[in-house]
């Protein structure tokens, strides 16, 4: 088995990194890529052995649907492999502007951009909407590349405690600025809990319409984890039964409950066109291949046409988080396909993960600095069958029985 946290046999002695290297591992902090030799799904390949895989966030098992790869590959026939330059300089085909109508009508609001990741949608979409003058409200939980977007936007910054919207409002009214924007993760990462729309919705709502906001409270949503998922697909807002108003911009990926690659910006016509003329990582990056945004668009009318997946995908995280639950482990405040197992400490948590490993189960332990508190974090599909979580929760009790 590959080791998860050692200095590589092959590293080269004496580097200027060796020290903090070996730092790392010490701390049981070191990070190492596990390649698969298989398609992404609940079976892969590592190193010729299968496993049962609980790392991946294709949700709905899209990414080896056969109506999605067959899409893909008239597209890579008819378009080729690279499309040879940013969309403001041609990159982009019929099938670019196709998806983003498709977004749009998804997301329901007048316009939609595509971005080649949801990190260089974030770190170009903050920094368009927000600069110096204006202030952020971040969550504490919120997602690294929101983080980073924040600190490239120079818009001064204020974090919120996670999910407390009495702090949020009392910060958003504390400050004075030219322009005020929430940023929030809809389903956070690691944690899997679910960020309060509802309510962020209704104080937006309230300040927009007091004289004390003389520029509309901007909120952005990073939907990246409940596209797909929450709403029947349509993501948070929709879960909630809200309206996309104007002053609200959506981002969401297609790289994982839809089984593609990409990222996109949802909103109204105008900040739409805002973000064209001001996100960096849209203006200077090349444009993705025209095989991977039709695979996205067989994605989308997936969803639109057949909610069996999403109402899979729930029957399985309801079993498995209760059954993981019974078992004894903390699973934080879950509420998505998203499933953390709370460890004591990084060594134990790799010493679960490898052992997980021995047994045919995939499920990376996840450490500092991306999380405070080491976990397991599970994530399930639509894809997994009941033997297949049974297999996991019957090797988790087995582990607890072990250790005792």
């Amino acid at each position: 088995m590959p080791s998860f946290h050692k200095v590589s046999e092959y590293m080269i002695k004496s580097t200027v990194f060796e020290k903090e290297l070996m730092d790392l591992q010490k701390k049981y902090l070191l990070r190492n890529i596990v390649s698969r030799s298989s398609p992404q799904g609940p079976i892969i390949t590592i190193k010729g052995k299968k496993y049962l895989n609980f790392s991946s966030n294709d949700y709905l098992g899209l990414a080896s649907h056969p109506e999605i790869l067959e899409k893909a590959g008239k597209a890579l026939k008819k378009y080729a492999s690279g499309s040879g330059a940013s969309r403001l300089l041609g990159g982009g085909s019929d099938l670019h502007a196709k998806l983003e109508e498709q977004v749009a009508d998804f997301k329901v609001t007048e316009s939609a951009l595509i971005f080649n990741s949801g990190y260089s949608a974030n770190i170009g979409i903050i920094p368009a909407i927000a600069s110096e003058g204006d202030v952020i409200f971040s969550d504490e939980l919120n997602h690294a590349s929101i983080i980073d977007g924040c600190r490239l936007s120079q818009a001064r910054t204020v974090v919120f405690k996670h999910r407390d919207i009495s702090h949020l409002k009392s910060l958003i009214l504390k400050e004075k600025a030219r322009r005020k924007i929430i940023i929030t993760d809809t389903v956070f990462s690691m944690d899997g809990d679910i960020a309060p729309i509802g309510e962020i919705y209704k104080l937006c709502l309230s300040l927009n319409s007091s004289p004390l906001t003389p520029h509309p409270l901007l909120l952005y949503l990073d939907d990246a984890h409940g596209t797909g998922v929450l709403g029947k697909g349509r993501g948070a807002l929709a879960h909630f039964g809200l309206k996309p108003e104007p002053w609200i911009i959506q981002m969401g990926t297609f790289s994982k409950a839809l089984g593609s690659y990409g990222a996109f910006a949802a909103g109204s016509r105008d900040v739409i066109s805002w973000i064209i003329n001001n996100a960096r990582s849209f203006i200077f990056s090349t444009a993705l291949p025209a095989s991977v945004i039709a695979a996205s668009g067989a994605s989308i009318s997936i969803i639109k046409k057949n909610r069996s997946l999403i109402k899979k995908l729930w029957s399985n995280r309801d079993y498995l988080v209760n059954s993981i639950k019974s078992a004894g482990y903390d699973t934080l405040k879950s509420e998505t396909p998203i499933i953390p197992l709370l460890i004591a400490s990084a060594k134990e948590a790799l010493t679960l993960s490898s052992y997980l490993y021995r047994k045919g189960i995939y499920v990376p332990a996840i450490r500092p600095p991306t999380v405070k508190e080491p976990r397991l974090r599970i994530t399930v599909s639509a894809a997994h069958t009941k033997e297949q979580l049974d297999l996991l929760i019957k090797t988790l009790k087995r582990y607890c029985k072990e250790r005792g």
